[in-house]
């Protein structure tokens, strides 16, 4: 069960390794709503690489470019947690790379590196 948390003062819906995985458009919207003023009202989904299919990590299918526009369009932040080497290669690690300098959707290997990146964003 996904559950919300607040880091920095900041409302976090931490999801769940075990809930279901996100494979269409309506999946991603669905975690929108999940996250945002309909669901726990937070400002950010902290979400579990696992919870994401293979699409999202192969850029030609264009299913990344919809969950984060998604997430962007709301005003929710989205985090990957977890070790996505295995999965991101070439274009997708370099975005992944790019993204983390950003202010809308992070690619982060534990909630550590996530509370960091969330501390600095509040400077």
């Amino acid at each position: 069960m996904d559950t919300l948390a607040h880091i920095h003062d900041v409302p976090v819906l931490v999801g769940d390794p075990a809930g279901p995985v996100a494979r269409t458009e309506a999946d991603a919207l669905d975690l929108v709503v999940a996250a945002g003023h309909y669901g726990a009202n937070a400002d950010w989904l902290l979400l579990p690489e696992c919870r994401l299919s293979d699409d999202f990590f192969n850029l030609s299918t264009g299913f990344a470019g919809t969950v984060a526009q998604k997430f962007v369009t709301y005003g929710i932040g989205l985090a990957i947690l977890g070790d996505i080497s295995a999965r991101a290669v070439g274009p997708v690690a370099d975005w992944a790379r790019e993204s983390n300098k950003g202010r809308h959707l992070w690619f982060v290997a534990d909630q550590a590196e996530f509370t960091a990146l969330l501390a600095k964003r509040a400077k």
